[in-house]
């Protein structure tokens, strides 16, 4: 979808721009049972302890329940409407199964209102919004929303978009390069659904002005550098100073960046096949 710039009759619009929205549903039309409440956690945990900073606030919002598994296999399924969720980046499509049934899942690109998609464990169509297991994957294809263990659901590849691509099938395992640039073996029998995701224009957005990162529930992060030493290790000095370090710390004294966080023993490393970029 195009990108609309606003002319800069403010300070806050000459920097902002937005995805144009008006090829979308113009209000929800699942099922009530698709939708639910979610109170705000403040970033905080069950002791009431902030546990994630710069969280809090923001435009109230209902959870749209996405069907990441989409078992109901063989039944084809017309798209009834390409809707926005305020909870990701990419669109939403509801499905409208010809038993009957009503789904939300994450729309691929370019799927329109009116086509039809289904999911199925033997071989489909090569088409956008198609699902189907690894092995049935021709070489190449773009696929995204991939299940990492079979019947487990779509875990990666679904944000607004993004792909992988299938670079081979051997050994009972689907090779594919996830955008990361990481290349890992993936379970032959696992799910996934051909495509791109939608909103391929998102990572051109400008967010403008502070006010929207607030409607988005993101509060204001604070530098080390302009607080005190008791509050922060970059904090301190008269005036302005660098931080005084070898290496940027976070507020607790540990490297910020640079450090692998990822545990050497961790079970899946033997699934990957190149690290990322």
């Amino acid at each position: 979808m195009p990108i609309k710039l606003y002319k800069p009759t403010t300070p806050g619009l000459r920097k902002t721009s937005v995805v144009v929205y008006s090829d979308l549903a113009k209000k929800p039309q699942g099922p009530r049972s698709k939708f639910l409440s979610k109170a705000k956690s403040g970033g905080r945990n069950h002791h009431g302890h902030i546990t994630v900073r710069h969280i809090g606030g923001g435009a109230r919002k209902k959870i749209r329940l996405i069907d990441g598994k989409r078992t109901k296999f063989d039944i084809p399924a017309k798209v009834a409407s390409i809707e926005y969720d305020p909870n990701r980046s990419a669109f939403i499509a509801l499905l409208f199964y010809r038993d009957g049934a009503k789904d939300y899942i994450i729309a691929p690109a370019d799927v329109r209102v009116g086509d039809q998609v289904i999911s199925s464990k033997g071989k489909v169509e090569i088409k956008p919004g198609f699902r189907t297991i690894i092995k049935n994957i021709p070489v190449g294809t773009i696929v995204h929303d991939i299940e990492l263990s079979p019947g487990k659901g779509g875990q990666i590849v679904r944000g607004a978009g993004s792909y992988a691509t299938m670079t081979a099938v051997e050994g009972g395992y689907g090779i594919v390069k996830l955008p990361s640039g990481e290349v890992r073996k993936i379970d032959e029998n696992c799910m996934v659904t051909i495509g791109q995701v939608s909103n391929v224009d998102h990572f051109n957005v400008r967010i403008g002005k502070a006010g929207r990162k607030r409607l988005m529930g993101i509060r204001p992060a604070v530098r080390g550098k302009a607080m005190n030493p008791v509050d922060h290790p970059h904090g301190g000095g008269e005036g302005r100073n660098p931080i005084g370090l070898k290496y940027p710390k976070t507020p607790w004294g540990k490297h910020a960046l640079g450090v692998k966080t990822r545990k050497k023993n961790k079970l899946s490393n033997k699934f990957i096949i190149k690290r990322r970029k």
